[in-house]
């Protein structure tokens, strides 16, 4: 990431800044820059422990382990692995990650007790988060404890934290809802103990970034170690709060993979990150390439599916369907990007409905090898408005197949290939298996091969058969009505790996997910053998 990081300057610019071509941002934000602000901060991430509290999510022990390794990749300063003392699993899992030799620190979250302390420390990691609420709420009705209690737990679990020779974060939790006096009467007793590092929770999401500010501001003048923050989305300020807090000098923030969290959330490991990045020109350690790949990993393993119009990783995020868009982005990305998809590992996508122009559909056919004249693409354009505002969503292989239709080239029998014979064997404590025939070019090719899954299992038979310079490049599953014996849509799309601009797509519907997915991926090869072959 050194290349990215670079690339941005305080020097004046068109785009704020920052390299032509990668970040488009406003140039009044480097006008409104805080001399408070760090040149750099480090990243907590607690997708491990306070992500795994999203409700319905509950990783497997496996599952944390990939995902610690997702986000060792990435470049996160500090990994929150769980909360020890809470079950023998969580310490399981903490064991383990801590045990992989990752370059992140491994943290685990303690309360402010000897025995949580221990729990943790046991566990292997290196780093413990101790944490004891102060605000006023949860003093008398939660903990019954006299502010002079609370003082003395703290300074106790970071003295004894620091005697077990680990590096101690303290958080007073709730700390945003705490009087301002014994908020920074605390800070200076855990500092006074030793502690690394004092992290700023604002527990319930209840601050303006405004407030987080003047809030950040005040207590900077008696916190000698970083300040970390922790912000969560209740008010959807998470990531606006997080980025207020660095730019007065917090050096340190908590984040969640996709804004999992409690409630509504914790902020979002990749919204703050290129927040940070584009906005306030402040470096992190974290490998933004690895963005996309990172939360759409998470969002399968925790099966929280990641919004489309979230942003800088959703679906929609660099998905342009008005003609007036759609010409100004292929002219120049600028136009209508905050940023280019590739600085965080996703692509442009050019969307078809009711908005859209010429260039959209011809730039989105020429994905596809396909070519019309003048004339003819107007039709095709024409076509899809006129099915968009019937309320149809007309996908790529559906424009394919209409512009086709149009050219009067209409796809007849398949002459490349023809699946001949087809099985499919899975079960419990079984490898998925497949085995198919194939006829291609009039000769005929028997292959097997295994898989995740059925599905898996049966596309990687068909290309071991047809060719291994086929390669998958999206696959999509719909289904069309309710019930277990529901229709499914299964779309297809391939391309060649000698050449990346020849693609195709296929496209069925059928009961069977797996006979369906098959007939999709034979079409889609057929089709794109023929337009290699052209």
């Amino acid at each position: 990431m050194t290349e990215l990081r670079s690339s941005c300057s305080q020097d004046s610019g068109a785009h704020g800044g920052y390299e032509a071509g990668r970040i488009f941002t406003s140039h009044f934000n480097r006008l409104a820059l805080d001399p408070s602000t760090p040149e750099r901060v480090e990243v907590l991430d607690t997708t491990l422990r306070d992500g795994e509290q999203t409700p319905g999510v509950a990783l497997s022990i496996d599952d944390k382990v990939r995902i610690a390794q997702l986000l060792d990749e990435l470049g996160v300063d500090v990994i929150e692995a769980g909360f020890p003392r809470t079950s023998k699993g969580e310490q399981e899992a903490i064991r383990r990650i801590a045990s992989l030799g990752l370059k992140a620190k491994v943290c685990g979250l303690a309360r402010c007790s000897r025995e949580d302390v221990d729990s943790a420390v046991d566990s292997g990691v290196d780093y413990v988060h101790a944490f004891i609420a102060t605000s006023e709420a949860h003093m008398k009705h939660k903990l019954k404890m006299t502010r002079e209690q609370v003082k003395a737990r703290a300074v106790d679990a970071v003295e004894y934290a620091r005697s077990r020779g680990v590096t101690v974060e303290f958080s007073c939790e709730d700390g945003t809802r705490t009087d301002l006096d014994f908020l920074k009467g605390m800070h200076i007793a855990v500092q006074e103990a030793g502690v690394h590092k004092i992290n700023l929770p604002d527990t319930v999401g209840t601050m303006s970034p405004a407030a987080m500010e003047y809030l950040v501001a005040e207590v900077m003048k008696v916190t000698k170690v970083p300040l970390s923050i922790h912000c969560h989305d209740d008010f959807g300020l998470a990531v606006a709060n997080s980025l207020a807090a660095v730019r007065k000098g917090a050096r340190q923030v908590h984040v969640c993979v996709n804004g999992l969290g409690e409630r509504a959330g914790n902020a979002a490991l990749e919204e703050v990150v290129m927040g940070l990045l584009a906005l306030l020109n402040v470096r992190t350690n974290i490998d933004t390439r690895k963005l996309g790949v990172t939360c759409r990993s998470v969002a399968r393993m925790t099966g929280i599916p990641i919004p489309d119009t979230k942003a800088i990783v959703g679906n929609n995020a660099f998905a342009h369907e008005s003609g007036i868009h759609v010409h100004g982005v292929l002219s120049d990305p600028s136009t209508y990007e905050a940023l280019s998809p590739e600085l965080v590992g996703m692509q442009r996508n050019i969307v078809m409905g009711k908005h859209s122009g010429a260039h959209s559909v011809k730039e989105k056919l020429a994905e596809y090898g396909v070519s019309l004249p003048e004339g003819m693409l107007s039709t095709v354009v024409e076509k899809v408005k006129s099915l968009a505002e019937s309320g149809k969503e007309v996908d790529d292989a559906e424009l394919v197949a209409l512009a086709l239709h149009i050219q009067g080239q209409a796809e007849k029998e398949r002459q490349h290939v023809k699946l001949k014979e087809f099985a499919v064997f899975t079960g419990m404590n079984i490898t998925p298996t497949s085995t198919v025939a194939i006829e291609v070019d009039g000769k005929q090719v028997r292959s097997s091969n295994v898989g995740i899954g059925p599905v898996d299992a049966a596309l990687n038979a068909i290309r071991t058969a047809v060719s291994e310079n086929i390669s998958l490049v999206e696959y999509k599953l719909n289904a069309i009505t309710g019930g277990s014996d529901a229709l499914c849509e299964v779309t297809v799309k391939m391309r060649m790996n000698d050449d990346q601009k020849v693609m195709s797509v296929g496209k069925s519907i059928g009961s069977d997910i797996v006979l369906t997915s098959v007939d999709a991926a034979m079409g889609a090869i057929d089709r794109l053998l023929a337009r290699h072959r052209e």
